[in-house]
This record gives C-alpha cells, structure tokens and sequence, in this order.
C-alpha cells in the first residue's frame, strides 16, 4: 500500500514536472513574446521621441523665427511709422510753406490789381486830359491846327487803345501841354502865302498873339486883317476881318515893324479882343 503511494506520488511528480516544463516552456514563449513586444514598442518610443524631438525642434525653429519675424515687424513698423512721422511733419512743413507762398500770392495778386485799377484810373485820366486837350486845341486859332491836333488825337488813340504806357502817356501828354503853353505864350510873325475872303493870293506877313490872336498884311502894306472868332450852328469858326480903318491898319503894321526888329520895342494898341464869342462860357 504505502509502495503504491509512493508510485502514485512519483506517477503524480512526473505529471507535474512534465506540466512544469511545458508551463515553462510557455512562459518563456511568452516572455519572449513580451520582450519583443517591449523592444518594438520601445523602438516604437523611440522613434515617437525623436519625432517629439524633431516637432520640439521645428517648434523652437518656429518660435525663433516666430520672435525673430516678429522682431523685424516691430522694428520695420517703427521704422515706418518714425518714416510716416517725418513724413507728415514734412508734409506739414509744406502746407505751411505753401500757405505762406499763397498768402504771398494773393497780396502780390492784390497788390497786382490794386496797381492795375490804379494804371486804368490813370489811363482814364489821361485819356480824359488828352481830350479836353483835343477839345481846346480845336477851338484855337488855326495856327498849324490840324498837325497839333493829329497829335493830340494820336495820343487819346494810343492811351485808350492801350499801345502807350502810362508812363508814355504822361510823358508824351506833358510835352504837348508844354508846347501849347509855349504856343499860347509866344508870338511869332511868319511869311506865308494866305487866301483872303475875296478869294485873292496874297504873300502875307502874319504875326500870331499866343492862341488867341492873329493879325497880317501884304507885303506892299496895302492888305490887312485880323482873325475873328465864331461859333457857327455850335461850331467854332475863324475868319479874317479886313475892313480895317486907317488907325487900325498902321497898327497893325507897326505890331509886325516891331516884332521883327523894324521898329523899337513899344507898346501897341491892336485892334483885336478876346477871343471869346458872346454867350459863350
């Protein structure tokens, strides 16, 4: 009995031994199984770390050029903006200049057509002075009339016109009122052929008083006469009165003896008035 124990117990051990070893056997299948599964996942890890790795390096590649492009924005956006200052306060400096330049503009413009209404003005004025000229050279004795009038008159033309400046104008205005003063003040005696009323030719010697008188005689001394003024449907007219006496005619002849030197100076009493009509003012 007791060796039948033992046989069972041995039958048992080698059972359990042969399980043993297969169970063994399984657990190093097993745990080279997981040995594997740790190399591949540890390869696994590896290769996710340098992955880690390489995104952490991209990321701070990333971030530096991140802080590095930002860098660069901020100071190219100072920069702009020192630039966009500079520029407005140029831009300001030239509105300012400007400004002024137009100011300066507009007083010059100002100044400008103050000085040209003043030149119109004078113009106007000068103009009006050549007419009234014109109006009392045309009512003098017919003394070489007409080419002192085509003066005058050439003159109005030029200052209305606009062909002769102002100071042209006056300058020109002040020599013909020179020489008609000088007309007016002087006497002159000249030999000149002159028609008298009745049509006849005669070599006259005529002495002009200023602007207002005139006298002549022939020269046999045998015609004489003296310029009388008329108005004439509104017109002034001069004519010669030749119905002198014999009183007048000596003194006329005597006017002319002395003016040329025939005679001494002295004064004689001609037979001339005003020249101004009755009724006119």
């Amino acid at each position: 009995m007791k060796r039948l124990n033992l046989l069972h117990f041995a039958h048992l051990s080698i059972m359990v031994f042969l399980l043993s070893g297969e169970a063994f056997a399984d657990r190093d299948a097993e745990i080279r199984d997981l040995k594997f599964e740790k190399e591949k996942l540890n390869s696994e890890i590896q290769k996710l770390n340098r992955q880690i790795a390489s995104t952490d390096s991209m990321l701070k590649a990333d971030d530096s050029r991140y802080k590095m492009l930002s860098q660069r924005y901020k100071a190219d956006t100072d920069r702009r903006r020192a630039e966009i200052d500079s520029l407005n306060a140029k831009i300001r400096g030239v509105a300012e200049q400007l400004q002024v330049e137009r100011s300066k503009q507009a007083r010059a413009k100002n100044r400008g057509d103050n000085v040209a209404a003043k030149r119109k003005a004078l113009r106007e004025a000068l103009a009006g002075i050549s007419k009234r000229l014109e109006a009392q050279v045309a009512q003098t004795v017919p003394w070489e009339r007409e080419t002192r009038l085509d003066r005058v008159k050439s003159l109005t033309r030029d200052i209305e016109s606009g062909n002769a400046s102002e100071e042209e104008s006056f300058s020109r205005l002040k020599s013909l009122l020179a020489e008609e003063i000088k007309f007016g003040d002087e006497v002159a005696v000249i030999n000149s052929p002159l028609t008298r009323k009745n049509g006849e030719l005669i070599n006259a010697v005529i002495l002009r008083i200023g602007n207002q008188w005139m006298v002549y005689s022939d020269e046999n001394g045998t015609a004489f006469g003296y310029m009388v003024r008329k108005v004439e449907s509104g017109k002034i007219v001069y004519e010669w009165d030749e119905n002198l006496n014999l009183e007048e005619r000596a003194a006329v002849k005597l006017a002319i003896d002395v003016k040329q030197a025939k005679k001494p100076p002295q004064i004689v009493k001609l037979p001339v008035s005003l020249s101004v009509v009755k009724g006119e003012k």
